[in-house]
């Protein structure tokens, strides 16, 4: 299987700069697994797809302001940092640009020195380790000094950084949002819980892995970076029991996708926990738990676009993304959403 059969020409204009004024008003395209038929809404009208005693499962991650920018102590040169992963003792592993001039033993100053870093390591990918020091509580700090870390597509700037956190966001430790959830309203999901639809809500902290560009040809080369989840022991009884009663598990995201299908076990059976996954689902995966999932458009070649053709498969993905481009759907992360049932 090769990274170019995910390929397709998307338009630059079809890529959405801006997020619509109301979340649930995005289109909506239902592509069924199965059978490869395509038809086009408007996102509230996902109530009637789903049913009495399905479960949609939500990430409730939230995104950290984690796009800092600071100078380099001596120099005063100009220096871009990413957080990705918190470690130890306010270390965290970090995107740094331009990377030559944050060697080990590099002080970099954030907010005339409110906040502080050193790089201590260098480690996979050219990332670094940068330890930081302030004083005071380092998310007050974050949130005062950061901004949001848009994906580059996305050349506007970000008016209300609210419209790029889901409304139920809850855990901080993202460095993307989790943009399938961004359609819903608190509205919407009181409509949805009305249906007769239970939610369970999991915890996966996106890093830049889910958004790697695929290097290689052969797509089972391809290695994932590691992302922290969590579910507990609620939602896991939420979703076993939906399975056990007949109802159908529907994911908001590829993201809670992967977090349900990291922690199921042979038997189709999600038990509660916490760690790191890096699972990698591409087509010839067998899902163990998953059912139907709610997705935005994705880039072309991407892990994600690869995630959703091992559901509905390929030449059904790929139809339905041809469609998308014919009738001006828009894309990625403030773009429209499909439903794959």
């Amino acid at each position: 299987m090769k990274t170019s059969d995910f390929y397709f020409d998307l338009p630059q204009e079809l890529i959405a700069q801006d997020p619509l004024e109301d979340r649930s008003s995005s289109r909506l395209l239902v592509l069924g697994k199965e059978d490869g038929s395509i038809s086009h809404h408007h996102f509230r009208d996902i109530l009637g797809y789903l049913r009495e005693g399905d479960c949609l499962v939500l990430n409730n991650t939230k995104v950290i302001p984690a796009r800092l920018y600071g100078t380099r102590e001596g120099t005063g040169a100009m220096i871009e940092v990413l957080l990705l992963k918190r470690r130890e003792n306010n270390i965290w592993e970090t995107l740094v640009k331009p990377g030559k001039k944050a060697k080990p033993g590099t002080n970099i100053l954030f907010g005339d020195g409110v906040l502080t870093g050193e790089v201590v390591d260098i480690v996979e990918e050219g990332n670094r380790l940068i330890q930081f020091t302030y004083e005071g509580v380092f998310e007050e700090i974050l949130d005062r000094l950061g901004q949001m870390p848009l994906p580059p597509y996305i050349t506007h700037e970000l008016k209300d950084r609210n419209r790029y956190q889901t409304v139920y966001a809850k855990h901080d430790g993202s460095a993307a949002a989790p943009t399938a959830g961004l359609h819903f309203t608190p509205e919407l999901l009181d409509e949805v819980r009305a249906h007769g639809v239970r939610i369970a809500e999991v915890t996966l902290h996106v890093g830049l892995g889910t958004f790697r560009p695929v290097k290689v040809e052969d797509v089972t080369q391809h290695h994932m970076h590691s992302e922290f989840y969590m579910i507990d022991e609620q939602a896991a009884r939420i979703i076993n029991e939906t399975k056990q009663q007949g109802g159908r598990v529907i994911c908001v995201g590829t993201t809670s996708c992967r977090t349900i299908e990291s922690a199921v076990d042979e038997n189709g059976y999600l038990q509660p926990c916490s760690g790191w996954t890096e699972i990698f689902i591409y087509p010839g995966y067998q899902f163990r738990i998953l059912d139907g999932l709610i997705t935005n458009f994705h880039l072309p070649e991407s892990t994600l676009l690869m995630l959703v053709s091992a559901l509905a498969g390929k030449e059904h993905v790929m139809a339905a993304y041809e469609e998308a481009v014919k009738e001006q759907y828009r894309f990625f992360s403030f773009g429209d959403a499909m439903l794959i049932i």
